[in-house]
């Protein structure tokens, strides 16, 4: 099979690897749909001599090349020793959680497999992922995705769309809430979609047009272009002077998380879900004299996949408009050019 293979200084190629045959535990996806996530870009856009993706997102190197693609959903073909049909089903509609660890800790029982301290894979980043025919993983990482999505919503939800549901638990977001939004690519725009179908109301804020025109299709109150003022300021002329109640940083940008810090009302809450860089904060002023919380969201367990697909599925949510671009593997050049300008929604590959 022809797997997508990132270089670094944007450039990648498609290579040939081996079919994959299950070993004991493990199972065998037929891809559907694999996602493009902003994370990739760190890969794509990383020195040729960085190590690969997994040193650009701090997760250590790889030895030798990786397929790419932590967003995949397809269905099961093969089983290795020891897995059981009702475990995994032929045909099963699975989405795959991404991570895998030691399977016996408390943070791999839990579904957190991406925090177990002895180590992890991390499918699509050290290693092989969902930009090719086939994906071999674990089967517990296996998600059921419901009859009512796509296979592509399914890969929307294996992180991007996932990512900002879990964000939006760790919030404890209501229909009370105001709640900014930094940042509306993929993630950004899920929160949108999935905060207003809560009930809140959403502020989004983005530097390009095209994405601040698709943040207020998606739901937005309002939409606020960082560039053109103070975001701060902006936030709180909508908010009666006092801030939002909610703000998440979906964009990793210095300066959108320290405005998202600082444009949020005493005992308000902020939150970062973007990969890399940093912040630069004055802990006196911006965070203990109004008591706010700062969280750090990292993507999701598979029971929150699970449940955020659920969601998404009972309610109807119209998943399927943050997907703006779908491509063939033979494409991925041209694919991540567009999505590396960072003006568009949801990228995937169809197999």
């Amino acid at each position: 099979m022809r797997g997508v293979v990132f270089l670094g200084e944007r450039e990648l190629e498609l290579r040939e690897f081996p079919d994959p045959v299950p070993g004991p535990g493990e199972v065998v996806i037929e891809m559907k749909a694999s996602g493009m996530c902003g994370s990739d870009l760190h890969a794509y856009r990383a020195p040729r001599a960085g190590g690969g993706m997994g040193a650009a997102l701090g997760l250590g190197g790889a030895g030798g090349p990786v397929i790419a693609g932590h967003e995949p959903c397809g269905v099961i073909v093969a089983r290795g020793p020891g897995v059981s049909e009702s475990q995994a089903p032929t045909g099963a509609r699975v989405m795959n959680h991404h991570y895998w660890g030691c399977g016996a800790c408390r943070h791999c029982r839990t579904g957190w497999s991406q925090l177990c301290g002895k180590g992890i894979v991390v499918y699509g980043v050290t290693g092989h992922g969902g930009h090719a025919r086939y994906l071999k993983a674990p089967a517990p990482t296996m998600v059921p995705l419901p009859e009512a999505l796509s296979f592509e919503e399914g890969a929307a939800i294996s992180c991007g769309t996932g990512t900002a549901y879990g964000a939006l638990h760790r919030m404890g977001l209501s229909g009370e809430h105001t709640i900014a939004v930094f940042g509306q690519g993929p993630v950004g725009l899920s929160a949108t979609l999935l905060a207003t179908a809560m009930g809140a109301r959403v502020l989004a804020l983005d530097i390009g047009t095209e994405r601040r025109t698709l943040a207020r299709e998606f739901g937005a109150d309002a939409v606020i272009d960082p560039k053109a003022g103070d975001p701060v300021q902006a936030l709180k002329d909508l908010t009666h002077g006092e801030g939002v109640d909610l703000a998440l940083d979906c964009s990793a940008s210095p300066e959108a998380r320290a405005a998202a810090v600082r444009s949020v009302r005493t005992w308000g809450t902020a939150c970062f879900v973007g990969e890399g860089g940093d912040v630069h904060l004055t802990v006196s002023q911006d965070l203990l004299r109004r008591q706010v919380t700062l969280i750090g969201s990292w993507t999701f367990s598979s029971v929150g996949q699970m449940e955020c697909a659920r969601f998404i599925a009972e309610r109807g949510i119209a998943l399927k408009k943050l997907i703006t671009h779908r491509f063939r593997l033979e494409q991925a050049a041209e694919a991540y050019k567009l999505f590396d300008t960072q003006t568009t929604g949801k990228g995937v590959f169809l197999l």
